[in-house]
């Protein structure tokens, strides 16, 4: 991961839907934090918004790879907008101490989603060595 390491993914929102539907808040309180359902509950299709946020977790995880050895967990990774709607990475947890370990400035994640489909992309950002 010396130069660089991007991850990509995409999620079905009827998918999505259906799980929520299923499991309810036991799934929805262990995938996102508190700011990222009060943020996607604000929108007038609430599952697209929460689509795109899975999908940049799981993209960041995708990233980072080792998951299954070095899981961050899902709510250490948070996804929030900017005062321009621009979505902005916080690490929390595991998630910060993965972030140190690797010597990470940090990811940045683009969004987006249709009726049918939330994508996302992430790039992890290396500290410059000097």
């Amino acid at each position: 991961m010396k130069n660089g390491s991007i991850g990509i993914d995409i999620v079905e929102i009827d998918r999505l839907k259906k799980v929520s539907k299923k499991w309810g808040k036991a799934f929805l309180g262990k995938i996102y934090t508190a700011k990222e359902l009060a943020y996607a509950r604000s929108k007038r299709f609430p599952e697209q918004h929460l689509a795109a946020r899975f999908a940049a977790k799981e993209a960041i995880f995708k990233a980072l790879g080792e998951v299954e050895r070095d899981f961050v967990g899902w709510k250490n990774i948070e996804i929030l907008n900017d005062a321009y709607g621009k979505p902005v990475v916080f690490w929390h947890g595991q998630a910060e101490k993965v972030r140190r370990k690797r010597n990470l400035k940090g990811a940045v994640v683009s969004l987006s989603h249709t009726q049918n489909y939330a994508v996302a992309s992430a790039m992890l950002i290396f500290n410059s060595r000097s």
